[in-house]
């Protein structure tokens, strides 16, 4: 078996936390403590969350959609794939070193996704970008944690809280989805995401994108 080998470390602003970058041979994975935040063998879950909400505004000409969170780029290649040549993708991310390994140690796996036309990467908090915008986005796609509760940053909090919830919906264009991943379900948050005013479908999804791997949850909330 090869061993892990330890790549790079990263702070994450906000927190005292710290991500690790992990490496086995070609097998990559993001840690917080104890905590995988995902592996380049489980993605299926986290492309799944593009491919669900480009599938709800399949009839947009021009898709203008904020993904919150790049990571190991799962739901960005995701998005390119199914998303015309007239989408503009914007992908916040709060970790500046996040993107540096994806440009460095991991640009293998995300191959020219970062360099495609219709993307724009801004490192900065997603709530920013959220809070500042109106009738912007026809999507907005959510994996900036490990679902809706902050974990790796308890600032992420406000992202699903019931101010966090109406921003997003005044950020979104009539019609528009907001899209949220997480490792498993939490009632409270659709009961929020339904007083918030929004048509709430919960789905479950498989961590590989196929029959095996652990269940893993999408919210696909739609404004009205």
């Amino acid at each position: 078996m090869i061993p892990w080998e330890k790549i790079d470390t990263a702070k994450i602003p906000g927190s005292d936390e710290e991500l690790r970058l992990m490496r086995r041979g070609k097998e990559f994975s993001i840690k917080l403590g104890s905590n995988e935040l995902m592996n380049n063998r489980l993605s299926g879950s986290e492309a799944a969350l593009a491919t669900l909400a480009a599938k709800q505004i399949e009839k947009v000409a021009k898709p203008v959609i904020l993904i919150g969170g790049l990571g190991m780029g799962f739901t960005l290649r995701a998005a390119l794939a199914v998303l015309g040549p007239k989408a503009k993708i914007v992908v916040s991310e709060l970790v500046p070193s996040v993107v540096a390994w994806a440009r460095g140690p991991m640009a293998e796996v995300f191959g020219e996704s970062l360099d495609d036309a219709r993307v724009s990467i801004r490192e900065i908090d997603v709530g920013e970008i959220i809070r500042a915008q109106r009738s912007a986005f026809d999507a907005i796609l959510l994996d900036v944690d490990n679902g809706p509760e902050g974990l790796t940053r308890k600032g992420n909090d406000t992202l699903y809280n019931a101010s966090g919830l109406t921003a997003a919906k005044t950020a979104l264009r009539p019609g528009g989805v907001l899209a949220v991943w997480s490792s498993g379900p939490n009632p409270a948050f659709t009961r929020r995401l339904r007083t918030a005013g929004f048509d709430v479908n919960e789905v479950n999804v498989r961590a590989t994108g196929r029959g095996g791997g652990a269940r893993h949850v999408i919210w696909m909330a739609r404004k009205g």
